[in-house]
């Protein structure tokens, strides 16, 4: 019993700046640089571009809005993981936790890491080979600081995300400074006669939802916030209408700068844009820019994820080493490390990207049940402490939800092969779940 007491705990050391900033640099990773040339491939009218960025952070909004009550009702390390696991039982939560070690955040990883090392590519030439190892010492050296406590992490988090800001805010004020915005006509709501609208919006919202994810970041580390209760709905919150903004001010800096069809046309859309009134000088300032946010979203990956395995090996469904918090810096260590080494083998591999347009919209699977355990949790617990309520409720995850579902099903119709071949590698991990839980494969089982 001394011996339990003594065991090194995680530490609540993230303040609410803290958690914003991991709502704002998880979101903002590449996204918002490269897709809006492929919404306007799909919607050629400038009122529709804004409308389906609007619709989506409208989105991210009312899933903050829905999270940050059952963060606030359940201020543990882990977040999502742990709200699936007390609405609908412990497999749906290892589901999860499954899907995000091995797929999820790893090929996410790699992906962030194969990015920051190809923009650095922009400066010093680099070989396919130099790449991946660019991108795997930069993936060493994010794990490296989250080594050294949470608020080691964080504060490499705020730094990179500010520099992140600073960079697109640079993007904004060219735009508005410097651009025509005489070129953007809004009356134009459908562009010709045989424009399909409802299918031209529904693949718009794909590229939308994917620049939009990754706000429930802030969750994962709930038990190391301060505060909790009342910070982590409003960075979720604060957070996420803060990218809304953003998105929405640099869409119209890059139609100010371009017009529709060259957007479309646009692969470095960024870069094209500033470099339009600056030259070579403002590729290479979006080159920095984008190197700076692909770099922050990894680090805030790399730290948040590792406290949903960390979750998993405390109730028994993960290595029991994945338990283990360091007695000195108070992070779960072997849960970042199993992570990193994990990605590198991904890196290496280089199947994430294949892997990841399996997987990903399991992801919107979870939301959607994420969601729907607020109705659940309303229900059971009507009387339990809630220090936030989700606004417009039941009507704001309702949106939420309803949206997640069309979502999953949209996708299961237009991408079935590699819709199936996500729902089966989720099947796999059934079995996997129930190993995990016999006596002699439970790490936490004393022999």
């Amino acid at each position: 019993m001394t011996e339990e007491k003594q065991a090194p705990q995680l530490q609540r050391k993230l303040n609410r700046f803290d958690l914003t900033i991991i709502v704002i640099g998880s979101v903002i990773g590449s996204g918002i640089f490269l897709t809006p040339s492929g919404i306007a491939q799909v919607l050629p009218s400038a009122f529709l571009i804004l409308l389906v960025w609007v619709v989506g952070g409208l989105l991210a909004l009312a899933g903050a809005l829905t999270f940050a009550e059952l963060g606030a009702m359940m201020p543990d390390a882990g977040g999502v993981y742990v709200f699936l696991n007390r609405a609908y039982g412990g497999l749906f939560g290892f589901l999860y936790g499954w899907a995000y070690f091995t797929v999820v955040n790893t090929g996410g990883l790699a992906a962030l890491s194969i990015a920051f090392a190809t923009y650095l590519g922009v400066f010093v030439p680099l070989t396919a080979t130099t790449v991946k190892m660019v991108a795997i010492a930069g993936l060493l050296l994010l794990t490296a600081v989250n080594f050294f406590g949470v608020k080691s992490g964080g504060i490499l988090a705020d730094v990179l995300t500010i520099l992140k800001l600073v960079g697109i805010f640079g993007v904004i004020v060219v735009g508005f400074y410097w651009g025509d915005p005489s070129r953007v006509d809004f009356s134009t709501l459908l562009p010709k006669e045989d424009f399909h609208l409802w299918s031209a919006l529904a693949l718009a919202m794909v590229g939308v939802l994917w620049s939009y994810g990754g706000w429930q970041h802030a969750t994962y580390v709930a038990g190391e916030a301060k505060d909790q209760s009342r910070n982590i709905p409003l960075a979720l919150v604060s957070g996420t209408a803060v990218v809304t903004l953003i998105y929405l001010l640099i869409n119209l800096s890059y139609m100010y700068l371009l017009p529709l069809n060259e957007i479309a046309q646009s692969e470095q859309l960024a870069s094209e844009a500033v470099s339009r009134i600056f030259g070579p000088l403002g590729g290479q300032f979006i080159a920095v820019a984008i190197f700076i946010s692909v770099f922050g979203t990894a680090g805030i990956y790399t730290m948040t994820a590792p406290r949903i395995y960390y979750a998993m090996a405390r109730d028994g469904v993960f290595f029991k080493k994945v338990a283990e918090i360091h007695p000195r810096y108070h992070v779960p260590t072997f849960a970042i490390l199993f992570q990193t080494l994990w990605a590198i083998v991904l890196i290496l591999s280089g199947t994430f990207y294949q892997l990841i347009t399996y997987v990903a919209f399991t992801d919107w699977i979870f939301f959607a049940m994420t969601g729907a355990s607020i109705f659940l949790f309303r229900r059971r617990q009507p009387h339990a402490r809630r220090p936030y309520r989700t606004p417009g409720y039941p009507l704001t995850p309702i949106f939420f939800v309803a949206v997640s579902v069309w979502f999953v099903l949209n996708t299961l119709i237009s991408a079935p092969v590699q819709s199936l071949a996500g729902l089966t590698f989720l099947a796999a991990g059934v079995p996997i779940y129930y190993l995990w839980k016999r006596q002699h494969w439970n790490p936490g089982s004393e022999k």
